[in-house]
């Protein structure tokens, strides 16, 4: 949606997801159309290979559109693409200005002309210290399959205003299983929106757009995310930045 916005005239076809864990995403974008294809890049082996037994064998014929890298985001080298996908605040492992700005411009360098890349922050009061936030979980795997619910918990231990680093947990409560804790811990600098699209300028994108939620009688996020130009500072909120070249 966000491609098609600042690119009227055609579809995206070539993806690359960055960061990409076991490249879910990669997987799910060729997989729903003969046409797609996508690389996935991550420095981790064993994630890599979990990914490939359960994701990349699973595909079929839509596999062979679908190549995993073992390498780092900042020197590897991909064909050109429509979109690259830097999510789950995977770029903010950049805590220096100077090295995130290395990643914007391989980027750029690694997107076709009009390509987007997509990255997603949050920010807020609430993220500027410690908070514990539990939640029930009830899902389906990558292969429709339901998952029982479960219980997620987000931890931030701490935030460090000199640097702006921030220490994040996610912990996991099983049945039938005991708590799992720590299961995967996060050392980010916290950029803000500002920041980014500075850097996104500076690196060579002609424009960024930003996307952010709306909010429910609740005061919940509602989940419909689009362009905004002022979005107010709640106790916690999302957001996408969407840089183009």
């Amino acid at each position: 949606k966000a491609y098609r916005n600042l690119n009227k005239d055609r579809d995206p076809l070539l993806l690359r997801e960055d960061f990409c864990g076991t490249a879910a995403l990669a997987c799910e974008w060729a997989r729903k159309n003969k046409l797609r294809k996508a690389w996935g890049i991550d420095l981790d082996t064993e994630t890599l290979d979990w990914g490939r037994r359960n994701y990349l064998d699973t595909l079929g014929p839509a596999a062979d559109r679908v190549t995993l890298i073992e390498g780092d985001v900042l020197t590897t080298n991909t064909p050109k693409v429509d979109i690259t996908l830097a999510l789950n605040f995977s770029f903010c492992i950049f805590k220096e200005r100077a090295v995130l700005k290395q990643y914007f411009r391989a980027v750029h360098d690694a997107l076709k002309p009009g390509g987007v890349l997509v990255m997603d922050i949050f920010g807020g009061s609430d993220a500027l210290g410690p908070l514990v936030e539990e939640r029930d979980v009830e899902c389906d795997d990558f292969h429709g399959n339901p998952i029982p619910e479960f219980e997620f918990t987000w931890e931030q231990v701490k935030y460090n205003v000199v640097t702006g680093d921030i220490l994040c947990h996610i912990h996991f409560k099983v049945p039938g299983f005991k708590k799992i804790k720590k299961a995967f811990t996060y050392h980010w600098r916290l950029w803000s929106v500002t920041e980014i699209q500075d850097l996104l300028a500076e690196t060579g994108f002609s424009r960024s757009v930003v996307y952010g939620h709306g909010w429910d009688k609740d005061g919940e996020s509602d989940g419909n995310y689009r362009p905004r130009k002022v979005i107010e500072n709640e106790e916690g909120w999302l957001a996408y930045v969407v840089g183009q070249k």
